[in-house]
Protein backbone atom coordinates (compact mmCIF):
# COMPACT_ATOMS: atom_id res chain seq x y z
CA UNK A 1 0.00 0.00 0.00
CA UNK A 2 1.52 3.62 -0.67
CA UNK A 3 2.78 4.85 2.36
CA UNK A 4 1.06 8.15 1.66
CA UNK A 5 -2.07 7.11 2.08
CA UNK A 6 -4.48 6.92 5.32
CA UNK A 7 -6.75 4.28 3.87
CA UNK A 8 -6.24 1.67 1.51
CA UNK A 9 -8.27 1.80 -2.07
CA UNK A 10 -11.26 0.09 -2.15
CA UNK A 11 -13.32 -0.57 -5.50
CA UNK A 12 -16.52 -1.50 -5.34
CA UNK A 13 -17.81 -4.78 -7.95
CA UNK A 14 -20.37 -5.01 -5.50
CA UNK A 15 -21.18 -0.81 -4.09
CA UNK A 16 -22.34 -0.86 -0.62
CA UNK A 17 -25.37 0.52 -0.94
CA UNK A 18 -29.11 -0.22 0.95
CA UNK A 19 -31.61 1.08 -1.82
CA UNK A 20 -32.60 -2.04 -3.25
CA UNK A 21 -32.80 -6.29 -2.54
CA UNK A 22 -29.91 -6.80 -4.20
CA UNK A 23 -27.77 -3.95 -2.59
CA UNK A 24 -27.53 -4.65 1.44
CA UNK A 25 -24.95 -7.24 2.52
CA UNK A 26 -22.45 -9.31 0.80
CA UNK A 27 -23.88 -12.40 2.57
CA UNK A 28 -21.76 -15.15 1.54
CA UNK A 29 -18.34 -15.77 3.40
CA UNK A 30 -16.20 -16.42 0.18
CA UNK A 31 -19.04 -16.46 -2.84
CA UNK A 32 -18.32 -18.91 -5.58
CA UNK A 33 -20.12 -17.19 -7.93
CA UNK A 34 -18.58 -16.40 -11.02
CA UNK A 35 -20.88 -13.01 -11.94
CA UNK A 36 -20.75 -9.50 -10.38
CA UNK A 37 -23.18 -7.34 -9.95
CA UNK A 38 -23.01 -3.77 -11.82
CA UNK A 39 -25.99 -2.81 -11.52
CA UNK A 40 -29.85 -3.12 -10.14
CA UNK A 41 -32.67 -2.07 -12.56
CA UNK A 42 -35.64 0.05 -11.05
CA UNK A 43 -37.91 1.28 -13.58
CA UNK A 44 -38.21 3.05 -16.80
CA UNK A 45 -37.08 6.42 -16.94
CA UNK A 46 -38.05 8.91 -19.93
CA UNK A 47 -40.12 7.90 -23.06
CA UNK A 48 -36.94 5.88 -25.27
CA UNK A 49 -36.71 3.00 -23.34
CA UNK A 50 -33.67 4.00 -21.08
CA UNK A 51 -34.03 2.41 -17.09
CA UNK A 52 -33.50 4.17 -13.81
CA UNK A 53 -30.75 1.91 -11.86
CA UNK A 54 -29.03 1.79 -8.50
CA UNK A 55 -24.77 1.80 -9.17
CA UNK A 56 -23.39 -0.74 -7.38
CA UNK A 57 -19.86 -0.22 -9.29
CA UNK A 58 -17.29 2.71 -8.83
CA UNK A 59 -16.69 2.39 -12.71
CA UNK A 60 -19.61 3.46 -14.51
CA UNK A 61 -17.54 4.80 -17.58
CA UNK A 62 -16.99 0.80 -18.32
CA UNK A 63 -20.29 1.10 -20.01
CA UNK A 64 -19.02 2.75 -22.37
CA UNK A 65 -15.68 0.96 -22.68
CA UNK A 66 -17.38 -2.35 -22.63
CA UNK A 67 -20.94 -2.01 -23.48
CA UNK A 68 -21.52 -5.90 -23.31
CA UNK A 69 -23.23 -6.88 -20.04
CA UNK A 70 -25.85 -9.64 -19.31
CA UNK A 71 -29.82 -9.12 -17.91
CA UNK A 72 -30.42 -11.91 -14.99
CA UNK A 73 -33.36 -12.20 -12.46
CA UNK A 74 -32.85 -10.86 -8.76
CA UNK A 75 -30.22 -12.48 -7.36
CA UNK A 76 -28.59 -14.42 -9.93
CA UNK A 77 -24.87 -13.79 -8.99
CA UNK A 78 -25.54 -15.00 -5.83
CA UNK A 79 -27.38 -18.55 -7.15
CA UNK A 80 -25.45 -18.57 -9.84
CA UNK A 81 -23.46 -22.03 -9.65
CA UNK A 82 -19.55 -21.92 -9.64
CA UNK A 83 -18.42 -22.72 -13.53
CA UNK A 84 -17.40 -21.06 -16.57
CA UNK A 85 -20.17 -18.07 -16.99
CA UNK A 86 -20.78 -19.19 -20.21
CA UNK A 87 -22.38 -22.84 -19.08
CA UNK A 88 -25.74 -23.62 -20.43
CA UNK A 89 -27.53 -23.41 -17.07
CA UNK A 90 -26.11 -20.07 -16.57
CA UNK A 91 -26.65 -18.80 -19.97
CA UNK A 92 -30.51 -19.52 -19.72
CA UNK A 93 -30.97 -17.11 -16.45
CA UNK A 94 -28.48 -14.45 -17.99
CA UNK A 95 -29.37 -12.40 -21.18
CA UNK A 96 -26.30 -10.51 -23.35
CA UNK A 97 -27.27 -7.13 -24.38
CA UNK A 98 -25.58 -4.21 -25.03
CA UNK A 99 -24.99 -0.56 -23.84
CA UNK A 100 -25.82 1.91 -25.86
CA UNK A 101 -25.95 4.94 -23.79
CA UNK A 102 -25.24 5.79 -19.92
CA UNK A 103 -25.37 8.62 -17.87
CA UNK A 104 -25.22 9.78 -14.39
CA UNK A 105 -28.49 11.54 -12.59
CA UNK A 106 -28.41 14.69 -10.61
CA UNK A 107 -30.42 15.46 -7.67
CA UNK A 108 -32.85 13.04 -5.92
CA UNK A 109 -31.43 10.26 -8.25
CA UNK A 110 -27.92 11.50 -7.57
CA UNK A 111 -25.64 8.02 -7.09
CA UNK A 112 -27.41 6.05 -9.30
CA UNK A 113 -27.18 5.70 -13.43
CA UNK A 114 -29.60 5.67 -16.55
CA UNK A 115 -29.08 3.22 -18.88
CA UNK A 116 -29.93 2.71 -23.32
CA UNK A 117 -29.84 -1.00 -24.15
CA UNK A 118 -29.88 -1.78 -27.60
CA UNK A 119 -33.31 -3.02 -28.98
CA UNK A 120 -34.84 -1.54 -25.85
CA UNK A 121 -36.28 1.23 -27.02
CA UNK A 122 -40.00 1.81 -25.47
CA UNK A 123 -41.62 2.76 -21.96
CA UNK A 124 -43.39 -0.86 -22.47
CA UNK A 125 -39.61 -2.73 -23.01
CA UNK A 126 -38.28 -0.66 -19.78
CA UNK A 127 -40.87 -1.68 -17.37
CA UNK A 128 -40.16 -5.52 -18.62
CA UNK A 129 -36.84 -5.03 -17.33
CA UNK A 130 -38.04 -3.47 -14.07
CA UNK A 131 -36.07 -5.68 -11.11
CA UNK A 132 -33.01 -7.43 -13.02
CA UNK A 133 -29.05 -7.60 -12.99
CA UNK A 134 -27.01 -6.30 -14.56
CA UNK A 135 -24.09 -8.63 -14.33
CA UNK A 136 -20.68 -9.55 -16.28
CA UNK A 137 -18.33 -12.43 -15.96
CA UNK A 138 -15.98 -12.21 -12.84
CA UNK A 139 -13.29 -12.43 -14.69
CA UNK A 140 -14.12 -9.28 -16.49
CA UNK A 141 -13.45 -6.49 -13.90
CA UNK A 142 -11.95 -3.82 -14.17
CA UNK A 143 -8.12 -4.01 -13.62
CA UNK A 144 -6.82 -2.05 -10.08
CA UNK A 145 -4.50 0.38 -9.73
CA UNK A 146 -1.44 -0.32 -7.50
CA UNK A 147 -3.07 -0.01 -3.94
CA UNK A 148 -6.75 -0.93 -4.69
CA UNK A 149 -8.57 -3.81 -3.68
CA UNK A 150 -12.09 -4.69 -4.16
CA UNK A 151 -14.54 -4.53 -1.54
CA UNK A 152 -15.47 -8.51 -2.70
CA UNK A 153 -12.04 -9.44 -2.36
CA UNK A 154 -11.87 -8.65 1.19
CA UNK A 155 -15.28 -10.95 1.70
CA UNK A 156 -14.15 -14.12 3.91
CA UNK A 157 -10.86 -13.08 4.63
CA UNK A 158 -9.62 -13.97 8.13
CA UNK A 159 -8.58 -10.73 9.91
CA UNK A 160 -5.45 -11.17 12.49
CA UNK A 161 -4.78 -8.88 15.18
CA UNK A 162 -0.71 -9.21 16.41
CA UNK A 163 -1.22 -12.80 14.91
CA UNK A 164 -4.48 -13.74 16.90
CA UNK A 165 -7.47 -14.36 14.54
CA UNK A 166 -10.27 -12.08 15.24
CA UNK A 167 -12.86 -14.05 12.95
CA UNK A 168 -13.86 -13.42 9.37
CA UNK A 169 -14.80 -10.53 6.91
CA UNK A 170 -18.42 -10.42 6.45
CA UNK A 171 -19.31 -7.15 5.01
CA UNK A 172 -17.61 -3.81 4.54
CA UNK A 173 -19.30 -0.60 5.77
CA UNK A 174 -18.86 2.85 4.05
CA UNK A 175 -20.21 6.22 6.32
CA UNK A 176 -22.39 8.26 4.52
CA UNK A 177 -23.77 11.70 4.96
CA UNK A 178 -26.53 11.87 7.40
CA UNK A 179 -29.13 11.29 4.52
CA UNK A 180 -27.65 8.41 2.87
CA UNK A 181 -27.25 9.45 -0.23
CA UNK A 182 -23.50 10.27 -0.68
CA UNK A 183 -20.51 7.74 0.71
CA UNK A 184 -18.17 10.45 2.52
CA UNK A 185 -14.70 9.45 0.31
CA UNK A 186 -12.68 10.72 3.00
CA UNK A 187 -13.82 8.79 5.95
CA UNK A 188 -12.38 5.45 6.46
CA UNK A 189 -14.73 2.45 6.09
CA UNK A 190 -15.14 -0.36 8.57
CA UNK A 191 -14.34 -4.34 8.04
CA UNK A 192 -17.91 -5.67 9.93
CA UNK A 193 -16.20 -9.01 11.48
CA UNK A 194 -17.90 -12.24 12.17
CA UNK A 195 -16.22 -12.54 15.55
CA UNK A 196 -15.33 -15.91 16.85
CA UNK A 197 -16.30 -15.52 20.20
CA UNK A 198 -19.66 -14.63 18.52
CA UNK A 199 -21.16 -11.29 17.88
CA UNK A 200 -19.60 -8.33 15.27
CA UNK A 201 -16.31 -6.51 15.66
CA UNK A 202 -16.42 -3.56 13.84
CA UNK A 203 -12.73 -2.47 12.59
CA UNK A 204 -11.44 0.21 10.73
CA UNK A 205 -9.73 -0.41 7.16
CA UNK A 206 -6.75 1.77 7.61
CA UNK A 207 -3.08 1.98 6.48
CA UNK A 208 -2.37 2.85 9.89
CA UNK A 209 -3.09 -0.46 11.32
CA UNK A 210 -2.47 -2.57 8.15
CA UNK A 211 0.49 -4.73 8.03
CA UNK A 212 -0.55 -7.08 4.93
CA UNK A 213 -3.35 -8.16 2.53
CA UNK A 214 -2.90 -11.34 0.90
CA UNK A 215 -6.49 -11.28 -0.99
CA UNK A 216 -5.34 -14.94 -2.61
CA UNK A 217 -4.46 -16.77 1.21
CA UNK A 218 -8.07 -14.27 2.15
CA UNK A 219 -6.05 -12.71 5.07
CA UNK A 220 -5.51 -9.38 6.81
CA UNK A 221 -2.92 -8.98 9.06
CA UNK A 222 -3.29 -6.05 11.50
CA UNK A 223 -1.82 -4.12 14.81
CA UNK A 224 -4.65 -2.55 16.49
CA UNK A 225 -4.66 0.04 19.24
CA UNK A 226 -5.05 -1.84 22.42
CA UNK A 227 -8.71 -2.60 23.33
CA UNK A 228 -10.27 -1.13 19.78
CA UNK A 229 -11.49 -4.82 19.02
CA UNK A 230 -13.20 -4.73 22.60
CA UNK A 231 -14.80 -1.46 22.37
CA UNK A 232 -16.29 -2.38 18.82
CA UNK A 233 -17.36 -5.12 19.46
CA UNK A 234 -21.50 -5.82 19.84
CA UNK A 235 -23.03 -9.22 21.31
CA UNK A 236 -24.77 -11.46 19.22
CA UNK A 237 -27.86 -11.11 21.29
CA UNK A 238 -28.48 -7.37 19.53
CA UNK A 239 -32.02 -7.01 17.74
CA UNK A 240 -32.34 -8.44 14.59
CA UNK A 241 -32.93 -5.67 12.12
CA UNK A 242 -35.38 -6.22 9.14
Amino acid sequence: MPPGNTVPQLQADLRKQRKSPDAGTMHSMESASQWIVLAHILRPQGRKGEVLADLFTDFPARFGQHPRVWLAPPGFADAAPAGPPNSVAQAAAAVPVEVVSHWLPLGRNAGRIVLGFAGVDSIEQAERLAGKQVVVPLVERMPLAPGSVYVSDLIGCTVYDRGLPLGLVEDVQFPTSPDGARRLEEAVPLLSIASQQGGEVLVPFANAYLLSLDVAAKTIRMALPEGLAELNRSSSQSPAKE
